[in-house]
């Protein structure tokens, strides 16, 4: 293997996210953290001159490096200082509130120097104060439903501030909150407004979103306009209980998720605008990047959605630069990115760990599938016009790519979920292909219905029954016992395995898809 600098990255980026993996499933003992290093930067002084000693030490180095930064956000949380009494604070909502049945969950900020008024009363060691130097301290407020709160209203917020406490052995909510930036939740609470929301930037894109949303709810009727909803900004937590779980079974969830998939439909439909409106390919890229950023914000920024937005600009970008089959190191350097922002996501953030793996099985195994499946055995009569006739429908795209994502996801899905959906490339089969053009119709539903109400129920009636169909596809497939397997807990270590021999067969089958290609030039 030649080590050129595109090697190099690649080698040094998979040691920085082993060694966020490492530290956030075992502590490193710092002793040896120190060796290492003291041991690295021994070796690159005596041998400078050699590249692969230079190379070899950088890993370490770069190890560490992922070591120390997860070290960091861990011992944050653990500096959290306890508290479980009445606080009276100033707070600002900073997210769009989320309604779940008969509770709200609200976002707000609190100043530092407020909560130390508290604080002080108590006996905290001085470490721990430090947790309180942040300017602003982000807390989720646990509230009902009908107590109308919205992005941006100040309060005078009256509640019990605990830390967050698991409830279950198979969920680390506690985790699961630090990871967004929460250490505190705050529940009993009794608030007034003290100032009602001004409209800046990203509450004129919020209050766009609703206006859609609205406009969705009262065209197209239920289920469908939830589903509606879930496709064009995300979310699956407004769907029936029956239905959720009927998505879930087969493999579903992902359309109703902030995807790289919802994005990538939603970039290549801006593009298409923009050539048909004159623009340049290369303008038109801009545009969609623009566009992904807008889609972002209206969703509200979530982790999941800056990642969707990431990977989906990447792929992207990888089309667009016609590297597809070379933009893995385009995904890790995102991916690293990430970590050194948030190394927690690694761990306690299934949504970073489906995202990024799913793009890169799409970027590393569709071209195998390609040249396996299209052009060696398309040589054979039959294989060719079969496989030119489901090329042209599309969906030779859509087995690949499902195939290829869900080899990667796999693991993670057993690990985290213990299920096994049995029927999930079937259902893609006859679900995605209608996606992009209902994502269309619903769109166009939502914002006809400001202008021209006649024409957005034209268009909402063609979503709803596709919506419909989609709908009654997965709930089908649902019904049969076979759809989903249920595992008892997954050892990681299969884990690991799994992913070194899955690594290991998508090197052999690249370096034969490269000697082929060589051969034929």
């Amino acid at each position: 293997m030649q080590l050129n600098k595109s090697v190099i990255f690649l080698i040094w980026a998979l040691s920085f996210i082993g060694g966020v993996f490492v530290e956030s499933f075992w502590t490193v003992n710092l002793f040896f953290g120190w060796l290492f290093l003291i041991g690295a930067i021994i070796i690159i002084l005596l041998n400078y001159r050699n590249r692969k000693i230079i190379v070899f030490s950088g890993v370490m180095l770069i190890f560490l490096l992922g070591v120390y930064r997860t070290n960091v956000s861990l011992d944050k949380i653990e500096n959290v200082p306890a508290f479980n009494k009445k606080i009276s604070v100033q707070a600002k909502v900073v997210q769009e509130p989320i309604i779940k049945g008969w509770r709200q969950n609200v976002i707000v900020l609190v100043d530092g120097s407020d909560l130390k008024k508290f604080f002080r009363k108590n006996d905290l060691q001085v470490d721990k104060k430090k947790f309180l130097q942040s300017k602003k301290i982000k807390i989720l407020l646990k509230t009902d439903p009908y107590q109308k709160l919205q992005y941006g209203d100040k309060i005078s917020l009256n509640c019990l501030l605990q830390i967050p406490k698991n409830f279950s052995d198979d969920f680390d909510y506690k985790m699961y909150l630090a990871n967004h930036g929460i250490y505190y939740t705050c529940s009993q609470s009794k608030f007034a407004k003290v100032e009602k929301s001004k409209i800046d930037g990203y509450g004129f894109i919020l209050k766009i979103k609703k206006t859609l949303e609205k406009n969705i709810s009262e065209i197209i009727p239920q289920p469908e306009a939830t589903l509606a909803r879930g496709l064009l900004f995300g979310g699956s937590g407004r769907l029936p209980k029956e239905l959720q779980t009927s998505f879930s079974r087969t493999g579903m969830t992902h359309i109703v998720a902030v995807s790289g998939y919802n994005v990538t439909i939603i970039a290549e439909y801006l593009m298409l605008a923009g050539i048909f409106l004159g623009m340049w390919r290369a303008q038109a890229f801009y545009l969609a990047l623009f566009g992904i950023f807008i889609f972002v914000a209206m969703i509200g920024f979530p982790g999941s959605a800056v990642r969707a937005g990431v990977m989906g600009m990447i792929i992207l970008w990888a089309v667009k630069k016609g590297r597809l089959a070379n933009a893995d190191n385009a995904i890790l350097f995102a991916g690293v990115i990430m970590l050194i922002i948030n190394p927690l996501l690694l761990r306690w953030d299934i949504g970073f760990q489906l995202s990024f793996l799913a793009t890169l099985g799409i970027i590393k195994i569709s071209p195998i599938w390609q040249t396996t499946f299209t052009d060696n055995l398309g040589k054979i009569t039959w294989r060719k016009t079969f496989f030119s006739r489901i090329q042209t429908l599309g969906i030779k795209e859509i087995i690949f790519m499902t195939i290829s994502a869900q080899m990667f996801v796999l693991p993670i899905i057993l690990y985290n979920f213990q299920t096994l959906s049995l029927i999930s490339v079937l259902v893609n089969l006859f679900v995605l292909p209608i996606i992009p053009i209902t994502m269309l119709f619903v769109f166009l539903t939502a914002v006809l219905e400001i202008f021209f109400y006649s024409l957005a129920m034209v268009f909402g009636w063609l979503a709803f029954w596709l919506l419909k169909y989609e709908i009654g596809v997965v709930k089908i497939a649902s019904s049969f016992n076979w759809a989903s397997l249920n595992f008892k807990t997954v050892n990681i270590f299969w884990l690991i395995l799994y992913y070194l021999i899955l690594l290991a067969i998508i090197y052999i089958l690249t370096r034969r898809r490269v000697k082929n290609i060589k051969k034929i030039f």
